[in-house]
């Protein structure tokens, strides 16, 4: 008797235990189609998407060659803002569109820019072409017009790395650093470089983390760096240096084989004068005033205040 009930207390379990294997396979089918299914809605809504991209592009060319889209909003985002009913979900309302200025044409880029651009669909390209132009042609005399433009570049191109490192170092040029830094981070995730890691470090050091900056002037030492942004990057960990109060190491920061007052380097006038800064910060004023001589002398195009400033350290009689 008790063999018989221990057989059939095994049958049972069996049988529970291919019912819940069952269970799960069904389950499992059930997710599967489920995710298919989703899978053929995201594709068939990305495809939506970007057939809605290429014929706003068409519509914003149209605009602005009539002249009538620089400036003002585009009227179906007005009126879904007008009649949107209330509810808790933000509604779209596009920002203004800058006016571009006369001459900003993609014509104007360099052909590595272009050659990025032509992955958009043609009428997308020329207008985040023109935008970009425009923030190339106003970064240094109106930065924060600049950045209205590379913003609006952006917004249209997001997925290309050339208008994210443009972005970057117009939000740079117009003193907004947070923004410049993310811009910068994702055009290097982007296109896997290490381009403009000397304006990163900067961007650190004005957002009041120095050790940030002299962390990614580390990490650079193993990259290999154009001549120009390895000084750069020299100097501004040199000023990152002096931010802790490091004086010492700001100028031992800055020397190397192109120290060197003989030698006439594009960024040599940039990195005597930065060396006489931190020599002056540091208490050895008489080496200042020789390296600022030095530093005027390099300072061909006039961009620094060397000469005065070797003149005010001077002693007077």
């Amino acid at each position: 008797m008790t063999d018989a009930v221990v057989t059939d207390a095994a049958v049972v379990d069996a049988a529970v235990t291919e019912a819940a294997e069952v269970g799960e396979a069904v389950t499992e089918a059930a997710e599967v189609g489920e995710a298919e299914d989703q899978d053929e809605t995201d594709g068939e809504a990305e495809t939506e998407a970007e057939a809605g991209v290429d014929a706003e592009a068409e519509a914003e060319a149209d605009a602005e060659a009539d002249g009538t889209g620089a400036g003002e909003l585009d009227a179906p985002a007005a009126a879904e803002r007008a009649v949107a009913p209330e509810s808790d979900e933000p509604v779209f309302v596009r920002t203004r569109t800058p006016e571009v200025p006369e001459g900003a044409d993609i014509i104007a880029l360099d052909p590595e820019v272009k050659q990025e651009l032509r992955g958009l669909p043609k009428g997308l390209a020329e207008i985040v072409g023109r935008h970009l132009a425009a923030a190339g042609m106003l970064i240094d005399s109106e930065p924060e017009l600049a950045l209205e433009h590379a913003r609006y570049a952006r917004s249209k191109a997001a997925r290309v790395a050339v208008v994210r490192e443009a972005a970057g170092l117009t939000a740079y040029h117009a003193g907004e650093w947070a923004e410049a830094l993310s811009e910068l981070r994702a055009a290097r995730r982007m296109s896997n470089s290490t381009g403009h890691v000397a304006v990163m470090a900067d961007c650190e050091r004005a957002l009041g983390r120095p050790e940030r900056a002299i962390e990614l002037a580390r990490e650079a030492q193993a990259s290999t760096l154009a001549p120009e942004e390895a000084v750069e990057l020299r100097i501004v960990a040199a000023g990152a240096r002096r931010d802790m109060g490091q004086l010492d190491a700001a100028v031992v920061a800055l020397q190397g084989d192109d120290l060197d007052e003989k030698r006439r380097e594009p960024w040599s006038a940039r990195l005597f004068y930065a060396y006489a800064d931190n020599l002056e910060a540091a208490g050895r004023t008489d080496e200042a005033v020789k390296w600022f001589l030095n530093a005027a002398q390099a300072d061909d195009d006039n961009e620094t205040d060397a000469a005065e400033r070797a003149f005010d350290l001077s002693p007077q009689e």
